[in-house]
């Protein structure tokens, strides 16, 4: 069994067909999507249809069920999509395309993704000794005692610390962060890695980020959890040439 991870698609439907065809899904290969499914490219819509139908073929088929995380941009078109008045930085940050790709959808079509991105989406998972988040964690004690259950989807200090954090300092020490030794390993998204010019996975301390800026020039992105094996699509960009995506 082989656990694979997927970073944020923000709509890009054609990289993640591609993707999911290089990883060559066995019938027991667990599936975890990371969260971000909408808002960038033109076919959100795409997506999260793809998604749906994905999770009831390998169901029916009894194959291992995907694990779909939410993302800060899940919520956003929950709380945006139907809203009279969507929120201007939402639709500056990558609404504005979900809203066309969802122009002329029948009201049976929206209520089912509707209720797909309400009631299918974890805030975070636990597996195996490692946690899976969109973004991340505050409290120390982990992310079951968090006041607010979206810190789980719109946290960026658990990644900067692991970022800033001196890599000769070791685990036992008192000044080690306490939230990094809960867990094996840590999963995340969120933050894309071309700020650091980086298109491919960054570890730092046990922190692994999977969003490879696939809303901007980046690829989209899997990886193997056990072996650290990475697959890639394109650049995503170069299945919309047409459009700007979140550049």
């Amino acid at each position: 069994m082989r656990t694979i991870t997927i970073g944020d698609i923000h709509g890009g439907y054609k990289a993640l067909v591609q993707l999911i065809e290089k990883i060559d899904l066995k019938d027991d290969d667990l599936l975890i999507f990371l969260g971000d499914y909408v808002d960038g490219w033109s076919q959100s819509y795409d997506v999260i249809d793809f998604l749906i139908s994905l999770s009831r073929k390998r169901k029916q088929n009894k194959q291992t069920p995907p694990i779909y995380l939410r993302g800060n941009h899940d919520e956003l078109v929950v709380t945006n999509l139907l809203a009279k008045t969507p929120h201007p930085m939402w639709l500056k940050h990558g609404g504005e395309s979900t809203l066309k790709s969802y122009t002329n959808r029948s009201e049976e079509e929206v209520e089912r993704h509707f209720k797909f991105l309400k009631n299918d989406l974890l805030n975070f998972y636990e597996y195996d000794g490692n946690g899976f988040f969109h973004a991340g964690f505050h409290n120390l004690k982990g992310p079951h005692y968090e006041y607010y259950s979206n810190i789980t989807y719109w946290d960026r200090t658990l990644w900067e610390m692991a970022l800033a954090l001196d890599n000769t300092l070791d685990i036992e020490n008192d000044r080690y962060p306490n939230r990094l030794k809960l867990y094996k390993e840590i999963f995340i998204g969120h933050t894309p890695t071309h700020r650091w010019d980086e298109y491919e996975p960054m570890n730092a301390a046990n922190v692994w980020n999977l969003d490879t800026a696939a809303a901007y020039k980046g690829p989209l992105t899997a990886m193997c959890v056990e072996s650290k094996e990475i697959w890639q699509s394109d650049p995503v960009h170069t299945f919309y040439p047409d459009e700007n995506g979140r550049n």
